[in-house]
């Protein structure tokens, strides 16, 4: 088989139809098919799937993953995929009907290992006036994503795919291991490091991807991602994740890409210590933006501090664990992941408990 699909879903029945809708206009000449992982949700959504299954263009199959997190959802998918090549999507996304076309065609083209693509906003209300989408900052909070009209190599001059838009060869996570759970998204929280840490490791590994502009996504923007309450709260995850990304793995809280240690960097009550007198510094900026009037970049002072206070909680309760550095062994897959699934390979394969539905 050509492709699998991947969506992860918890709790979001309601808009899941139109996931599955907007993939079932998928045009391809390639066998495909498409895993749908529910992960814990207490809905409809096993009757969604069902429902939507009985009349779908391919083979729609159905995994129950009780573990909660994306990642542990995503592990599992990634074993019972039967595709050669293996595309994630959310389960609030609106995919082109050429994607998997683009994504197959990009990576036989450049002979790489993953794509991903440009993420356009779906709003669900018009954005406030302070919203300024040009600023990457304000485009990675909302999960948008746009590196312009030309092909660029992700990890040189760029950051990383986002895993509403990205497709893995199968071969990939053979090499680099699966998406480590724990720094990723979760039910009441907002982490996000799981990405980011797999295509360090991926590129360790020698694994290349690619930002292919015409690989396109439209990703619903809930209005409540419009509140600046939102935005305060993304970047204390933030930090929190980074904490984590920088206590387990090693990699610098504030540039991982660029700067990975193998010793603990100088610290106060665990946080690196030259991060504080640029938390005393962005204080200073942010009252001194309030009392001028500044809202606008006082507003990104603060978000700065938010991240600092998200840091500074995380670090605090990882340094009682110590500094585990840059050795930790890849995640390893939950099955084997053989080179080419056998065609007869029974849809049930799952580290929890998957059902074909049609």
């Amino acid at each position: 088989m050509r492709y699998t699909v991947i969506i992860s879903t918890y709790n979001r029945a309601d808009v899941l139809v139109s996931t599955l809708a907007a993939l079932a206009r998928l045009r391809t000449a390639d066998p495909w098919e498409v895993l749908v992982v529910d992960n814990h949700s207490t809905d409809d959504t096993a009757a969604v799937v069902r429902g939507t299954a009985r009349d779908y263009p391919v083979e729609l199959r159905y995994i129950y993953e009780p573990a909660h997190g994306k990642y542990a959802a995503m592990n599992s998918a990634i074993a019972a995929a039967r595709g050669d090549i293996i595309a994630a999507t959310d389960d609030d996304a609106v995919v082109a009907p050429d994607w998997l076309d683009r994504a197959g065609a990009a990576l036989d083209a450049l002979q790489c290992d993953f794509v991903g693509g440009h993420v356009a906003p779906l709003w669900q209300q018009p954005p406030p006036p302070w919203l300024d989408l040009a600023k990457p900052s304000i485009q990675r909070v909302l999960a948008l994503l746009d590196y312009g009209d030309g092909i660029r190599e992700f990890g040189v001059g760029i950051g990383w795919p986002l895993g509403v838009n990205v497709a893995y060869r199968r071969s990939a996570f053979r090499r680099a291991g699966l998406f480590d759970p724990s720094l990723g998204r979760k039910a009441g929280t907002l982490r996000s490091q799981a990405q980011r840490e797999w295509h360090l490791r991926a590129r360790a590994a020698g694994c290349r991807g690619f930002y292919i502009p015409d690989m396109r996504v439209q990703h619903r923007v809930e209005c409540e991602r419009l509140q600046r309450q939102y935005f305060r709260r993304w970047h204390y995850w933030h930090g929190i994740s980074r904490a984590r990304l920088y206590y387990r793995y090693g990699f610098d809280p504030e540039e991982p890409e660029a700067r990975r240690y193998d010793r603990p960097l100088p610290a106060v009550f665990g946080v690196p210590r030259h991060l504080i007198p640029k938390a005393i510094a962005s204080l200073r900026s942010y009252v001194w933006r309030r009392l001028r009037g500044e809202e606008a970049q006082a507003f990104e002072y603060q978000l700065w501090l938010c991240f600092f206070a998200g840091l500074v909680r995380e670090s605090l309760r990882e340094s009682r664990h110590g500094f585990r550095s840059g050795t930790r062994e890849p995640v390893e897959p939950a099955v084997a992941l053989p080179a080419a699934p056998p065609p007869n390979l029974s849809s049930s394969v799952s580290a929890s408990s998957g059902t074909s539905l049609r």
